[in-house]
């Protein structure tokens, strides 16, 4: 069973950075696409950005210029650095993949389980 462990949250002053990690472990898969979504308390949950097997990658408008997401295909591991943080991307993160098994020909779509980023002085 494949699994997505996050990390890299935490708490930062405005204008400073966090890196995210998200790791796929099993073995013999292949990552077909990443989005990252983000949740602050008493909010909708929102589409930050979106990685596709290819290249091809989006960013919402609030994040353009600021967030850059990037892979390490021998780690399976999709990171989303984050820089010039400010109060309002305060929130709760998490990586959505959709992962292929190789061996199972299978492909299905795992959640990580969320790390926390607070921006504030």
């Amino acid at each position: 069973q494949v699994q997505l462990l996050e990390s890299g949250g935490g708490l930062v002053q405005p204008g400073g950075s966090l890196r995210l990690s998200c790791v796929a472990s099993g073995s013999n898969i292949r990552i077909n696409r990443v989005d990252w979504y983000r949740q602050a308390p008493g909010k909708q949950r929102e589409l930050v950005t979106t990685f596709i097997s290819g290249g091809s990658t989006n960013y919402a408008d609030s994040v353009k210029g600021r967030f850059t997401i990037s892979g390490d295909n021998a780690k399976n591991t999709v990171y989303l650095q984050m820089n010039s943080l400010k109060p309002e991307d305060t929130a709760v993160y998490y990586c959505n993949a959709v992962v292929t098994m190789i061996d199972r020909r299978q492909t299905r779509g795992y959640w990580g389980q969320g790390t926390q980023v607070t921006v504030s002085s």
